[in-house]
């Protein structure tokens, strides 16, 4: 059986020992200082048997976050397990990110009040190596941004990506039940929290799902016998599955009463906004870590809109910036609240850790067109590239565009609904040029009107653009 679990209680309540947090260090045998800097960063929501596991980690160990590839890229959500992990690399331990090829055609119950769909195995396969890719570039670029932020840390222990397809497909149904469904009770199983919320909710729960937290108990053994890995991290809603996978490493592998010493569980918060909204969705819609599928500027807007309520949290969670520098800036924020110091600088590290100074200065540009006031130290070219995915952005010739009265060309391009409309707007100082009223109904662009001679950006009441750029 289990030693007692030690829980950790929210990370919105203060700890009951609290360990002194130090700055970074490439010292392996500071299991309790690393520790110490998750929970300042409140990164963790429960852990079994904390004084044992720091103790753990004097030495170098395996650990592991499992993801299912139910979609074809990283999003905001995945954040905070993978920085999780990122922080025991950067103390050298080795880590595994595990792609649940085999688990995503099963489908997980916890945290869904309805049965999860089936995937199609074509797109589970499609997904895994899309997701291989996105989980790669992120350790890329984030290490890459540690190492600036940290530049002490001279070295990382080698990311590992696994899929567990690999041993999964192979179990004969019956072997796995005399070999791995005997050791687990289904009293036990029925007092999961996926499963009583499912049972509570009067929805009920398929044998399909039902055996998913045997699946992900038997990675966690797998990755034990054959990696020598200890540690899993997840997600609080992972909680009982992951029990479930020391549970069974226990009686597998532990001595005549069942326990082995060396398996530890870590669970991140599952984060809600202060409004209650599920963290990682930008009007319903979720906020991937590929540029492709949420562009730079909506990535980076995504954290800047975050609201004075969370804004710390988040800096200390999604950044790498010491925390005594975040209170700093946090009371600095606190007297000027409309500055939006804390935003403007949540929104800058974590585009640049997620996308790189390209990335970061795609978005800023961006931004400064759409919202800012001062466009004297743009340039066409930036604005063409920071906004090369935007439908805003249209490209067009010179006979499209210059000699022509700017209310036809809103109307043309459909900033306006008619070019009667675009006139009254004019006539109401409400058409703006490069960011200038132009209450003149005759004007005619020409090219001295442009940005660098390529670029005009025509803007329709407070926040209507059209950004017109030469072929």
């Amino acid at each position: 059986m289990l030693k007692p679990v030690r829980r950790w209680p929210s990370t919105a309540h203060r700890i009951p020992f609290r360990w002194r947090a130090i700055p970074w260090t490439r010292n392996l045998h500071s299991g309790r200082d690393l520790l110490s800097e998750l929970s300042a960063r409140q990164l963790i929501a429960d852990v079994t048997r904390p004084d044992d596991f720091a103790k753990h980690l004097q030495k170098t160990r395996t650990i592991y976050a499992g993801i299912d590839p139910t979609a074809k890229s990283l999003h905001a959500g995945h954040l905070i397990p993978l920085l999780c992990l990122l922080h025991f690399r950067m103390r050298g331990h080795n880590t595994l990110a595990l792609i649940g090829g085999a688990t995503g055609l099963v489908g997980d119950p916890s945290g869904r009040m309805m049965e999860r769909s089936l995937s199609e195995k074509a797109q589970i396969e499609s997904n895994t190596v899309k997701l291989t890719d996105s989980i790669q570039q992120f350790f890329s670029r984030a290490t890459e941004y540690a190492l600036d932020k940290a530049p002490s840390l001279a070295t990382f222990s080698q990311l590992q990506v696994v899929n567990n397809i690999d041993w999964l497909k192979e179990l004969n149904l019956l072997d796995f039940l005399r070999s791995t469904g005997i050791h687990f009770r289904v009293n036990h199983m029925l007092a999961r929290d996926s499963v009583k919320l499912r049972m509570s909710a009067h929805n009920s729960i398929t044998f399909t799902e039902f055996t998913y937290q045997l699946l992900q108990g038997y990675d966690f053994y797998e990755l034990f016998r054959t990696m020598g890995c200890t540690i899993q991290v997840g997600g609080s809603d992972q909680w009982g599955n992951i029990l479930s996978g020391i549970d069974l490493i226990n009686k597998v592998e532990g001595d005549c009463a069942g326990y082995n010493e060396g398996c530890f569980a870590l669970t991140t918060p599952l984060l809600t906004t202060s409004q209650g909204e599920k963290f990682g969705k930008s009007a319903g819609n979720a906020v991937w870590l590929d540029e492709k599928l949420t562009s730079y500027l909506d990535f980076y807007q995504f954290f800047l809109r975050t609201t004075d309520a969370d804004v710390e949290k988040y800096l200390k969670m999604f950044t790498l910036l010491p925390v005594e520098e975040i209170d700093a800036v946090v009371r600095e924020h606190e007297i000027q609240p409309e500055r939006r110091l804390a935003q403007k600088l949540l929104a800058k590290e974590v585009t640049l850790m997620i996308h790189g100074k390209e990335g970061l200065e795609a978005a800023r540009v961006a931004t400064n067109v759409l919202f800012g006031t001062d466009y004297s130290t743009l340039h066409a070219k930036d604005i063409v590239k920071s906004l090369a995915n935007d439908p805003r952005l249209v490209l067009c010739t010179e006979d499209e565009l210059l000699g022509i009265t700017l209310p036809n060309i809103a109307a043309k391009f459909g900033l306006t609904s008619s070019k009667s409309a675009a006139r009254q707007l004019a006539l109401g100082n409400g058409l703006y040029l490069n960011n200038v009223p132009q209450p003149d109904v005759h004007l005619k662009l020409e090219r001295s009107h442009l940005i660098d001679g390529q670029v005009a950006i025509l803007r329709a009441g407070k926040d209507t653009h059209l950004i017109l750029a030469l072929r």
